[in-house]
């Protein structure tokens, strides 16, 4: 039986749904506990997550588009391109093209975060993230999650890359959903300073759409690999889950 772009799409949110337990910050915030630097820092980390990403999804979406760079060799194929000689092509390079409905997704994506910026400025300022800018030093944890996203903007196969991000949004939605109820019941945010986590917590059925499309154009062209797909995965959804764990730790911290 042929197997559809749902079906794929939704095995593999399945196969790389992150461990319950895998977020210990989230259980903090739900009840209250965690404290208002944390929220701050969360902020604070956001800001260049967001940044970093919307220039990641550009530059895939060019890629898809056929009119940026291709990705960068890798192993036996990158020793052949540095002799000069035709090799073994991986998931990156191989009959890579130009990929509209790939573009489109990760057009929409870019377009997200740029909202997504809009709306972090006011949860920003209700948590006092402008007091703590100054002393606060950038988290490697936090900011492995965007340096892996760059990397698969540059070596990621589009179509790949759609598949993980997408298993990937489904916890971060699940996320978000839970931190904006939780800022309007125990830190008393109103609406405006809650729309950012509002915002990846809503139903996004165009970002789905497209997300199908551009999974059955890549199946269509024999450009999916479900292992890279499953690799990529598991490490964006490792790297979340050291985001969390590091403003966790953090918050643990005795002021």
């Amino acid at each position: 039986m042929t197997r559809t772009a749902r079906d794929l799409l939704e095995s593999t949110t399945g196969k790389l749904a992150p461990d319950p337990r895998a977020n210990r910050l989230l259980p903090l915030i739900a009840r209250g506990a965690a404290r208002r630097t944390t929220l701050a820092a969360l902020a604070l980390e956001q800001s260049h997550v967001i940044a970093a990403d919307r220039r990641a999804f550009l530059h895939l979406a060019e890629r898809s588009a056929g009119a940026g760079t291709p990705a960068v060799p890798r192993g036996a194929a990158q020793e052949a391109a540095v002799r000069g000689e035709s090799g073994p092509q991986d998931s990156a390079t191989a009959g890579e093209g130009a990929a509209p409905a790939s573009a489109a997704y990760f057009t929409l994506l870019a377009e997200g975060e740029a909202l997504a910026q809009d709306r972090l400025g006011a949860y920003a300022a209700a948590v006092g993230a402008d007091e703590e800018r100054a002393a606060h030093e950038w988290l490697p944890d936090c900011q492995a999650y965007p340096a892996y996203v760059a990397w698969l903007a540059l070596n990621g196969s589009p179509a790949d890359v759609v598949l993980a991000l997408s298993a990937n949004f489904a916890a971060w939605g699940g996320y978000c959903g839970t931190i904006a109820d939780a800022l309007r019941r125990h830190y008393g945010l109103d609406d405006g300073a809650c729309g950012f986590f509002d915002f990846f917590a809503e139903p996004a059925p165009e970002l789905e759409r497209r997300a199908l499309a551009a999974v059955q154009e890549g199946l269509d062209a024999g450009r999916i690999s479900e292992e890279e797909v499953h690799r990529f995965g598991g490490m964006l959804q490792a790297y979340e889950s050291r985001f969390w764990h590091a403003l966790w730790e953090l918050d643990q911290r005795v002021a």
